[in-house]
């Protein structure tokens, strides 16, 4: 039987508006308490600015910010299903304002960051990688930190990173220093400037 899931956008220009998730054996989405709190602390620094949501899945964060008035979105997915899932929600939203990005987050930052380099812009990162307790996943988080450290500070608002709350996050990643962290229940948002 095939699940029929959806979330709602938060606030914004869209808000109310539902978009499609996919199963959750692939993904799982951000809770809303989490996202309402991101943005939150992101408040109006959002505005006009890029934001890149890197591990996309449905796009539920990225979408989030650009109803709350981000310029541009980047979305970064690997998964085929999740990946035509976001395609069909960021048509229902504004698709002109999104660059939707298929394969591997590891590699595909790079084009994003060239991209931002290129039109001497900045973004907002956010990082929801897989769980490290998902099979092959193990290392996640160590990819992510290395990651992290080749991202040149000009092309940086801030860097936030979606993780188990049971993890240790380092204090620094690089040159990025940890400035503010909350914990959802299992999982827990991590801010680097």
């Amino acid at each position: 039987m095939k699940q029929n899931l959806e979330t709602r956008i938060i606030a914004g220009k869209y808000k109310g508006k539902k978009i499609k998730l996919p199963s959750l054996n692939v993904t799982r989405s951000s809770k809303n308490i989490l996202k309402e709190s991101l943005f939150n602390t992101l408040q109006y620094d959002i505005i006009d600015r890029n934001f890149v949501e890197v591990f996309a899945g449905s796009g539920s964060v990225g979408l989030e910010a650009l109803s709350r008035g981000a310029s541009h979105v980047y979305f970064i997915e690997i998964d085929r299903d999740s990946f035509d899932i976001l395609t069909k929600n960021a048509k229902s939203l504004d698709f002109k304002k999104c660059t939707l990005i298929f394969g591997d987050a590891f590699e595909k930052i790079f084009d994003v960051i060239e991209d931002l380099k290129r039109k001497k812009e900045k973004a907002y990162f956010y990082f929801d990688p897989p769980f490290s307790i998902r099979e092959g996943k193990e290392d996640i988080y160590d990819r992510v930190f290395e990651t992290i450290k080749k991202i040149p500070k000009e092309v940086v608002h801030m860097i936030i990173i979606e993780h188990m709350t049971k993890m240790d996050m380092p204090e620094s990643i690089g040159k990025y220093k940890l400035i503010k962290r909350k914990k959802f229940g299992k999982s827990s948002l991590s801010y680097y400037e």
